[in-house]
């Protein structure tokens, strides 16, 4: 039985799935949305998890272990053991492999005005492309460099993947076809961050939910950028549960999570962007433990044997900020908060931040950001054997048959076997022109290496599969404590038109985090507008200007709360007299603040006091709107923390993922794919104008003969509007819709935002 589906609720007993909310976004008001039927998972697919596939890029074990046998241990660039080479298909994603295809993610059109990304499916035998499934990079600064950080994972149950996108759109396809099943926009709906390092997460999957991270400026609570981690249901993408760690972390992060047992709990471990090490109950997102590593983000992916966690980080350590770098044990069958004494062994000054650790016989096998290979006594930590093998490795081992496989970024392909005494090479091939990000995956024979130039299928052509067994995993313990201790109301989040119905659920779980019942008798309460019925249907209010809502839960003592944003149709009008930034805004609270302007009344300012926050977007409407128009006034300062500057804010509007953008260097501007403005698609023109004096900034976006068409306008505010836009541009690969936003840089002066309105295009 594979991994990700060993751990399950019992057969009938599991609750019902949500329907997809982002469909129900899109539909006329009124409608009823109820559950999809209770078919147990994966009864539908007919497909079973095989020990030959390598449906997560850290292998069936979660581990980099292949159960295979008789995988090559050397080729050659000139062709020896290369079965097939597709350039076409160069990445920096590890492929998965699910039922004899090979799903991978990577650029589409490089270097060329239509680029986007893609999810491609090939034939994992031959190479042949089944279907790709193309998607926009939208309001992201990371580059098309960085196109595949983030891996495919596969469903073995449902015969469905999930891949994350560079701009953070979050998709579930159909295995055999590509046909997107649902699709979450985490940047507008969440304020998910794709920053010019392109640091991604990974989603991987338990049980009939599917997980994905990163760094979020949200809205309310979540307001607060913070390393959060998000549970849908795999099969409608409706959220289930988020939680959080520590706010304001110093970076992004792509510590992929895996899952496991402790002391009969099922537990989910990963690195997040706060340096800590956390498990958590992949059912409910409860903590059970903590290990603070580091005050910066790590992003080595967990290593857990026995119960044992293996670990490694290149950052500054906790307990000595001086120090970078550390490998470092500890039993997780612990709960709380772990300290320094806890740890088994601990070896600081090995700076291990990208490569995940691997275990071998009675070692753990490190290796280090430059190159070096080391094995670790697992009990004691002591260091037994150590070698210089490379320069700068990004990617992971893969082990099998006690040989180590990886490529390091300047095209040099190792395999290695350790010994008692040492680690030997057993082949080494140099793939010039090529650099390695990726790491090997293997399936059915056969070896795959992903590379910025191609993509390698290595193997023999008359090779005879042949794998162990699946190793038994450990076992969550037996239900057998039906006492209620956290519940649970969802979906977690919700995004509805005035009147629009959404039918909750309040989920019981015992203290252990396995799943009990659908509590029917919770009482759950409105905070804000719109009502709940008896059957716990919620109700939106039938006319608002648009706003938050909490909906309370209770069972006796315990408590929960689910969100909603209820978003009225155009047209719209916010001028801030209120005080107060939008609740539901998000990515807006914790970079703005009400203000009174000093030409009277209210609005909102730009702060420049938060470093990681002086530049960034906000969004106030439904990712899948189109055809509108977005105006607002701004107005620049002359100062930086009340220290004279003769610099200027960028200062801007979003409409259809477009920003329209008011910059400091005297320019106006309209573009999407920030990083990407000379290949995908920009339009530039000087533009003077000065601090102290209010402007009018209004952006059109138009879906027209196949092309997205922009316009945009500046003026003085008390002057007449121009009839003529000031600026216009055609995108012949367009973004056909997305929410309305508010852009701003306030790294050289603050400014002012007020009087925004959104209309529907006339």
């Amino acid at each position: 039985m594979n991994i990700f589906t060993k751990l399950r609720f019992p057969t009938g007993n599991r609750p019902a799935r949500l329907l997809s909310l982002m469909i129900a976004s899109a539909v006329s008001v009124g409608c009823t949305w109820s559950y999809a039927d209770d078919t147990p998972a994966g009864s539908s697919a007919g497909n079973s998890p095989k020990t030959t596939d390598w449906v997560n890029w850290r292998g069936p074990l979660q581990n980099g272990q292949s159960l295979e046998k008789g995988l090559p241990d050397s080729f050659t660039a000139k062709g020896e053991n290369i079965l097939w080479k597709k350039e076409e298909y160069a990445s920096r994603a590890t492929p998965v492999i699910m039922n004899g295809r090979l799903y991978t993610v990577c650029r589409s059109n490089p270097e060329t005005t239509k680029e986007a990304e893609k999810t491609v499916c090939v034939n994992a035998e031959t190479g042949e492309l089944i279907w790709e499934s193309e998607h926009n990079i939208y309001l992201s600064d990371a580059p098309s460099e960085r196109v595949g950080w983030s891996s495919v994972v596969g469903d073995p149950e449902t015969d469905k993947v999930y891949v994350l996108g560079l701009g953070c759109v979050f998709q579930c396809l159909e295995g055999k076809t590509g046909k997107i099943l649902w699709e979450r926009s985490m940047l507008e709906e969440y304020g998910m961050l794709s920053t010019y390092g392109g640091r991604t997460n990974f989603p991987v999957v338990f049980e009939d939910m599917v997980y994905i991270s990163g760094v979020m400026t949200g809205w309310d609570q979540t307001a607060v950028p913070a390393h959060r981690l998000l549970a849908l249901d795999k099969a409608t993408g409706a959220p289930i549960w988020m939680m959080g760690t520590r706010p304001r972390p110093e970076d992004t992060t792509y510590s992929t999570p895996v899952f496991t047992v402790f002391n009969g709990q099922a537990a989910m471990v990963f690195g997040a962007a706060d340096g800590a090490l956390y498990a958590v109950q992949p059912r409910t997102g409860k903590v059970i433990w903590k290990y603070q590593a580091s005050p910066r983000g790590v992003n080595v992916t967990p290593l857990i044997e026995n119960g044992i966690v293996y670990y490694g980080h290149g950052e500054q350590n906790e307990t000595d900020r001086t120090i970078l770098g550390a490998v470092f044990a500890f039993d997780g069958n612990t709960t709380g908060d772990i300290t320094e004494d806890k740890l088994l062994w601990n070896i600081q000054k090995r700076t291990v931040s990208r490569s995940c650790p691997v275990k071998i016989g009675d070692r753990i096998y490190y290796l280090d950001d430059g190159g070096i290979m080391f094995g670790v006594n697992a009990k004691t930590g002591v260091i037994e054997v150590e070698t210089k093998v490379g320069r700068r490795v990004f990617g992971s081992v893969l082990v099998s048959e006690g040989k180590m496989y990886f490529g390091e970024e300047t095209g040099q392909v190792f395999v290695l076997k350790p010994t008692e005494t040492s680690i030997e090479v057993v082949s080494k091939t140099v793939l010039r022109g090529n650099e390695i990000f990726g790491s090997f995956a293997a399936s059915n024979g056969r070896l795959y290496l992903p590379t910025n130039a191609a993509l390698y299928c290595i193997g023999k052509a008359d090779h005879k599969v042949e794998a162990d067994p699946m190793p038994t995993l450990p076992s969550e313990a037996k239900l057998t404590d039906k006492t209620v201790a956290h519940i649970q109301v969802c979906p977690v989040e919700l995004l509805l038109s005035p009147g629009q119905k959404a039918r909750l659920q309040v989920r019981a779980y015992n203290a252990a985090g396995q799943y009990l019942r659908l509590l029917t008798d919770a009482e759950v309460k409105v905070e804000g507008s719109g009502t709940v019925s008896d059957d716990l249907v919620y109700t939106a209010p039938a006319e608002t200007k648009g706003e938050a809502v909490f909906l309370n839960a209770s069972y006796g003592e315990l408590k929960s709360v689910a969100r909603a944003r209820v978003i009225p149709p155009f047209p719209w009008r916010i001028d801030f007299e209120e005080k107060k930034v939008p609740l539901h805004w998000v990515g807006a609270a914790y970079r703005h603040q009400p203000i009174e302007l000093p030409s009277g009344g209210n609005g909102l300012v730009k702060i420049s006091t938060i470093p990681k926050g002086v530049r960034s977007q906000a969004f106030f409407g439904k990712p899948n709107v189109s055809d509108y128009t977005v105006q607002a006034e701004v107005y620049a300062l002359d100062t930086k923390n009340k220290v004279p500057t003769t610099k200027l804010p960028d200062m801007g509007v979003v409409a259809q993922r477009y920003t329209l953008a008011l910059e400091g260097a005297q320019r106006l501007q309209i573009r999407s794919w920030v990083s990407m403005q000379e290949q995908r698609f920009a339009k530039t023109i000087p533009y003077e104008w000065q601090a102290n004096t209010w402007y009018v900034i209004k952006l059109r976006a138009e879906n027209k003969d196949g092309k997205a068409i922009l316009r945009g306008k500046v003026w003085k505010k008390g002057e007449p509007e121009p009839e003529a836009w000031t600026i216009e541009g055609e995108d012949a690969v367009p973004n056909t819709v997305g929410s309305p936003g508010i852009f701003g840089n306030s790294t050289d002066a603050e400014f002012y935002i007020d009087n925004v309105s959104v209309d529907a295009n006339q």
